[in-house]
């Protein structure tokens, strides 16, 4: 465990130490960081980094006025985030941050002064949440991030020391982290076996579902950026897909936004069996735009693009021959009469669940299967698809068994 002068202090790739800090100088933060002592001397153990650093902190102090303590709490950071802090943010993730602070966070922490918190009353916090309260571990996780960017904000802001802030959020061994792990429920993947896809296949074959069902069985999209898809988006040429933007509800209206990462950002790719459908779908659209001119201009639907420009509801992929337009809730009553007829539960995640699955049994390179499905790192790849890949850890027992 590291003492609380560890803090700013790592170690090197080639074993040595380093050390950083950070200061302010005439209204403006500048960072410094060192692998040699004030002699030019390396760093060679962990102790002589918390000595070096020491000493470069007390010089650069020296040459400095005392800067005044500013104290806020935790509800004036977290104002001034959503006033100043929050632009740019996709609506979904601005909405869910204001219920978990409405909610939860400020009642138990609005009041307290952010420089007062401590890592043992943050971890003490999210275990609460997880081992008693009950809730799913990537929902308390959603607490954690909180944490993270309600420090971040008061650092930026100079509400934070950087000794006190890398206490907190940086250092690997003292900062905040989730409790360990009930068992593996959390990060079980609900996938569809082959007699469930085969059932599935002739309940969607004909239907207004269909497409959005084979964007989710064979590119493993999510809901909202499979109806959030355009005809531009789709190239025939080299049977690609761009998926850069979304659809979503925002205050009743249904809207293309941005996607809620970068990562999620990407290009996928169409086997013959969707190319040939979204060929024929595509000659279709081309065909209702005649045969339909008249009910259409009743029919269709304008929304807000990306760039706050309207597009019709018909530049979509997913919408009906007259111009109607298929939103993310069109999947409510084929959910629900798939169970009560076909016996299978059923979300359309669990179709990217599947493909995400499949896609590593067949052992897709990790890093490719990682882009496709737009996840922010491989880690996330490795935990949640190949990890619990039942093929995978076949394959892995049988190895073993070669030894």
């Amino acid at each position: 465990m590291a003492k609380q002068n560890d803090v700013g202090v790592f170690q090197l790739d080639n074993g040595k130490w380093a050390f950083r800090y950070t200061f302010t100088k005439n209204g403006k933060r500048s960072s410094k960081r060192s692998c040699k002592d004030e002699f030019g001397n390396s760093l060679n153990t962990k102790r002589a980094a918390i000595k070096a650093r020491k000493s470069a902190v007390e010089a650069e102090t020296l040459n400095q006025p005392l800067k005044p303590i500013i104290h806020k709490t935790v509800a004036e950071v977290f104002k001034e985030y959503r006033e100043k802090g929050c632009s740019g943010k996709a609506y979904q993730t601005i909405k869910k941050q204001d219920s978990l602070w409405k909610n939860h966070i400020r009642d138990k922490f609005g009041k307290k002064y952010v420089d007062s918190i401590t890592v043992a009353e943050v971890n003490d916090y999210l275990t609460q949440l997880y081992y008693v309260d009950g809730y799913a571990y990537k929902y308390t996780e959603s607490f954690l991030k909180m944490f993270y960017l309600i420090f971040g904000q008061a650092y930026s802001r100079n509400y934070l020391s950087i000794d006190t802030y890398s206490k907190l959020c940086i250092n690997k061994d003292t900062k905040i982290k989730m409790p360990n792990l009930k068992t593996d429920e959390d990060t079980e993947i609900v996938t569809f076996n082959r007699e469930e896809i085969a059932l599935l296949d002739e309940y969607f074959k004909g239907t207004n579902a269909e497409t959005a069902y084979l964007l989710g069985k064979y590119c493993g999209l999510r809901i909202s950026e499979c109806y959030g898809l355009k005809w531009d988006n789709v190239n025939f040429k080299d049977n690609s897909i761009s998926i850069d933007r979304q659809m979503q509800y925002q205050n009743g209206l249904i809207k293309l936004v941005p996607l809620k990462t970068r990562n999620a950002k990407r290009t996928v790719y169409m086997n013959k069996e969707l190319k040939n459908h979204l060929k024929k779908k595509w000659q279709q659209a081309k065909s209702d735009a005649i045969t339909f001119v008249a009910v259409r201009e009743q029919k269709q639907r304008f929304i807000d693009d990306l760039d706050d420009s309207k597009i019709s509801s018909t530049e979509l992929v997913n919408c009906l021959p007259n111009g109607t337009i298929q939103t993310v809730n069109s999947f409510k009553y084929p959910s629900r009469e798939i169970k009560s007829k076909l016996g299978i539960q059923f979300k359309y995640h669990y179709l990217r669940h599947t493909f995400g699955t499949r896609m590593a049994e067949m052992n897709t390179p990790q890093h490719l299967l990682c882009s496709i499905m737009g996840h922010g790192n491989i880690h996330v790849t490795q935990q949640y698809y190949i990890a619990v890949s039942k093929r995978g850890i076949e394959i892995l027992q049988n190895n073993l068994n070669q030894l």
